[in-house]
């Protein structure tokens, strides 16, 4: 019997000293995904109709902010309170598929919009590509954007 309250001691006590987490939590600490993490536009082209417009990045800073389930995009130009656009809201992201949905922005045809892209990761390069359309803004094109990982700490 003395043996059996022993075991049944070092058993309790070993349980007791073990960290429980939620399914929930677990789940989210081993998956996290490759594109999570701070990025910084370094290139970007626009091609509507028969133009290609390659956007200018001298004076203005972009950048990408997306953690487990969500996304940010602040965009301002340097030295300057004009011109200053945000925007954020939900992804899910499998594989090379990357949709947005478009929840928080000051235009207001842009809210709620879903933006299917293509996304391949090289290292701390992120390549996103896809085709934008909303009827309601006249906006009608194809985007090939470049970014680089400006947060190395995961």
């Amino acid at each position: 019997m003395k043996t059996y309250v022993i075991q049944l001691f070092i058993i309790i006590s070993f349980w007791g000293c073990m960290k429980i987490t939620k399914p929930s939590e677990s789940l989210n600490n081993s998956t996290k995904n490759e594109i999570e993490g701070s990025w910084k536009l370094v290139y970007a082209d626009i091609k509507e109709n028969d133009s290609l417009q390659i956007k200018d990045l001298n004076n203005t800073d972009f950048i990408k902010i997306i953690n487990a389930d969500h996304f940010a995009f602040f965009n301002q130009k340097r030295e300057s309170s004009d011109e200053f656009l945000a925007g954020g809201g939900t992804y899910t992201f499998n594989g090379s598929d990357y949709i947005e949905t478009l929840t928080f922005i000051n235009a207001p045809s842009y809210r709620g919009h879903v933006f299917s892209f293509q996304v391949e990761i090289k290292g701390d390069s992120l390549i996103q590509q896809g085709h934008e359309k909303i009827e309601a803004a006249g906006v009608d094109r194809f985007i090939l954007e470049k970014y680089i990982r400006i947060n190395t700490k995961n």
